[in-house]
């Protein structure tokens, strides 16, 4: 049986140079080519209609729609930071750890 200590080894050896995989790699080309304010237009929309359809006594849809603001916030800030880090600090100015 494996201890806490086997595991945490394999844990640290498994990624050592802490490298992204090509999945990632490839959705942070995408995600920073856009804009960051369309993030922010998004969430602000869907607090909109989220609004809008409590008003219209569409209460179930309401919350469904009034629950997408706060990823669309979190996807802002990842968009912002693969921005101004870049992929793995290999973009000018920016820096590994």
């Amino acid at each position: 049986m494996a201890t806490a200590q086997d595991l945490k080894n394999k844990a640290d050896n498994a990624n050592p140079e802490h490298k992204e995989g090509p999945v990632a790699r490839t959705i942070e080309e995408y995600t920073a080519k856009l804009p960051s304010d369309l993030f922010l237009w998004a969430a602000l929309g869907s607090m909109a209609v989220s609004a809008t359809l409590k008003i219209m006594k569409k209460d179930e849809e309401a919350l469904f729609v009034g629950q997408w603001p706060a990823p669309f916030l979190l996807l802002g800030l990842y968009n912002k930071v693969v921005k101004v880090k870049g992929h793995e600090g290999e973009k000018e100015g920016g820096s590994r750890p």
